[in-house]
């Protein structure tokens, strides 16, 4: 391990943090930066394990709600309804995850192409769905009923493929459903939590046996890096969507896809 491997973890951490919770695809742009930076980690695992840094930035902005969810759950309908929206948008990632883990890791990870492709292709969703007229119904994150929970989860599953965005996915699919921004955005930071969780632990144990030392100094260094970043993000996010849209997420996408085919045609 040398000082450049240190100083391209610390900025793949800050590129994760950055992205995971923007509508940009935080892995399609943390790959295309190592495949052109030539970073390579034990079977892809640290684009997955510095995860959880940004996991830990929404535990740490929405403290004081989760708290309140888990101290009033024997009480409360609305945050029993919540707990379980958020498992229920939860399962078809879970489920779909498992079974295709080792081709996502083995061929969609490794395809840069696909991946630009996929980033121009979500760029010119978010435009569009900027210029459509969506009568929301459900303002609260917290009090989405079951069938929209699940519906959202099902736009999640698109996020298998990089480039596509696991947060780009749930808030179009919720704006689609009938939600707030606000309340799409909201619900995407939610469900981030068991999804990203349950990717990291499930990572870990596949690669298990083939970590390093050296693996785990890379890993902490993008980790705490991608938790600041995410923390200046979470705290942001929802009033810049609510003010500007997706618009500015979409045509960042298309140009960072266009620049990443350019650049794969002439150094490949």
């Amino acid at each position: 391990m040398t000082f450049g491997t240190l100083l391209e973890a610390l900025l793949l951490g800050l590129l994760e943090g950055f992205t995971e919770f923007l509508p940009v695809s935080s892995t399609g742009h943390i790959l295309l930066a190592g495949h052109f930076l030539g970073f390579e980690s034990t079977g892809k695992t640290f684009e997955v394990l510095i995860q959880l840094g940004a996991i830990l930035a929404i535990v740490v902005v929405y403290f004081s709600r989760f708290w309140h969810v888990l101290i009033t759950l024997p009480s409360s309908a609305r945050s029993r309804n919540f707990v379980l929206g958020i498992l229920i948008a939860f399962l078809p990632a879970a489920v779909i995850g498992a079974l295709a883990h080792g081709f996502i890791k083995s061929v969609l990870f490794e395809s840069p192409g696909l991946i630009c492709v996929m980033l121009i292709l979500g760029g010119i969703v978010l435009l569009w769905i900027d210029t459509v007229t969506l009568k929301p119904r459900f303002l609260d994150a917290m009090a989405f009923p079951p069938s929209l929970a699940f519906r959202v989860g099902l736009f999640q599953c698109l996020a298998m493929i990089p480039g596509v965005s696991r947060s780009g996915s749930t808030i179009v699919g919720g704006l689609l459903m009938g939600a707030s921004k606000p309340a799409a955005a909201e619900f995407s930071f939610f469900l981030a939590l068991p999804t990203m969780a349950g990717a990291f632990a499930y990572d870990l144990y596949k690669n298990r046996d083939v970590l390093s030392f050296d693996d785990g100094i890379i890993i902490v260094v993008g980790f705490v890096a991608a938790f600041f970043a995410a923390v200046l993000v979470v705290r942001s996010l929802i009033a810049f969507v609510s003010r500007h849209g997706l618009t500015p997420f979409g045509w960042w996408r298309i140009a960072v896809g266009g620049i990443g085919l350019v650049a794969l045609a002439l150094v490949g």
